[in-house]
């Protein structure tokens, strides 16, 4: 009996993960890419360059598909709360619940009505109507962001509630929503979409520029896109400090597993790549910055940091270890490739300056899933911190039905994915 409680947990977890990590890519892409749309559609309706027209035309039909994808697989997802983790629902449903309409209520509705006119209604409103329809459904995408991460911050670091007959009520939804570590989770998701929307604008810009050399519209949405992303890149180096010591005053465990600090240290090292070994609690081969941690979290050589010792709950290290430095690395590279290309797009860029671009249409979906593992596996034992486990919110559903789900989902996934992909590059080639 325990042997399916735990295959029930295990599958169930990996199943939400899938649904949850294909539909992040979709928003991460529509947050940034609305306002970027809009940018193009005043552009034009500021200039009248007919090539500023023929690049919003392009891009509104990238936001139109991913908007969509997105819209498709955030239903199923929401089906899962009540399939695969009942004792959520039942124990804080009375806090995500309302925090779930408000996101349909306020944005959702905002941004299916308007982007009806956005997508259809150029030549039959005027143009200022149809320029603040475009700002309408990026400040919709915006606001989606707000109460999706409210929640989700509300997960990590609850605050504002109090019990009522063995379940969650909102004593105070101003705290429930502003709880500690809300305001850095919504500043580190709006960049990263930024900052994905930007190398896709970017990369598929350059796929066109392969094909297609002379296409004076796509070398200036490449360039918009490597300058946008040199200006929030090191935003987002900034706003990811101030989210780490956030974490670590709110929930230390999950730094000291991100560092694989297994004992307190005052001068800890910052370990940059290491074999972990949690059955001993210790890293192999490990390479290290000494006092490199102390100096990044506490600001000082001899700072002290607790280690995963001091807890008695404590996250799995070894993926949570990785996808940190999958992230930072995936940053860095970012970082480097818009920073350093700046010169060469003051003229024709090189060819493989066109394919570095182009390799890196999606890097930003790899950042930003390194970024979710890191904040939901960091989260764990714990579904709720210090509230509901995750092992206590799980459904009776065996271990054969969800096996047959997941497979399921992830045979249609990859399927979607790969023809979104492709159906992408196929329209930045044609222009």
């Amino acid at each position: 009996m325990e042997e399916a409680l735990t295959e029930a947990l295990v599958l169930s977890r990996v199943q939400f993960g899938l649904n949850i990590g294909f539909h992040i890519l979709f928003p991460t892409i529509t947050i940034g890419l609305a306002w970027i749309v809009a940018g193009f559609r005043i552009r034009y309706e500021m200039t009248r360059d007919e090539a500023w027209l023929r690049t919003y035309k392009l891009w509104v039909k990238v936001f139109a598909l991913t908007f969509a994808m997105g819209v498709v697989s955030g239903v199923t997802m929401s089906f899962q709360f009540g399939t695969n983790w009942p004792g959520y629902m039942n124990r804080v449903g009375n806090i995500a619940g309302p925090l779930l309409a408000y996101e349909v209520l306020t944005a959702f509705f905002l941004e299916a009505t308007f982007l009806g006119v956005m997508l259809f209604g150029m030549q039959r409103v005027s143009g200022r109507v149809h320029v603040a329809s475009s700002v309408i459904v990026a400040f919709g995408t915006t606001v989606s962001a707000f109460w999706i991460l409210a929640l989700n911050s509300w997960m990590q670091t609850p605050a504002g509630h109090t019990q009522l007959g063995g379940a969650l009520v909102a004593e105070s939804w101003w705290r429930v929503i502003f709880n500690p570590s809300f305001p850095y989770r919504l500043a580190h998701m709006l960049l990263a979409s930024g900052i994905t929307a930007a190398f896709v604008v970017a990369g598929l810009s350059a796929w066109r520029l392969l094909a297609a050399r002379s296409d004076g519209a796509a070398l200036k949405t490449l360039r918009f896109g490597a300058r946008l992303a040199a200006v929030l890149v090191p935003l987002q180096i900034f706003v990811g400090d101030l989210h780490g010591l956030n974490t670590l005053e709110h929930q230390p465990a999950k730094i000291a597993a991100m560092e694989a600090l297994w004992h307190t240290e005052r001068g800890a090292p910052l370990v940059l790549f290491a074999l972990i070994d949690e059955e001993h609690g210790r890293n192999r081969f490990a390479i290290e910055v000494p006092k490199g941690a102390s100096l990044i979290l506490k600001h000082s050589l001899d700072g002290e940091v607790k280690g995963l010792s001091e807890f008695a709950d404590r996250p799995p290290v070894a993926p949570l270890f990785l996808a940190f430095r999958v992230m930072v690395g995936m940053g860095v590279l970012m970082l480097i490739l818009a920073w350093g290309s700046q010169f060469w797009l003051k003229a024709a860029p090189p060819r493989w300056l066109l394919w570095a671009f182009a390799g890196f249409t999606f890097a930003g979906w790899v950042a930003t899933l390194a970024g979710w593992l890191t904040t939901e596996i960091g989260r764990q034992p714990w579904l709720v911190t210090g509230i509901l486990r995750t092992a206590d919110a799980v459904g009776p559903a065996s271990g054969a039905k969800l096996g047959a789900s997941l497979t399921a989902y992830a045979v249609t996934y990859a399927a979607l994915l790969l023809a979104y992909m492709v159906t992408l590059t196929h329209m930045s080639r044609r222009g």
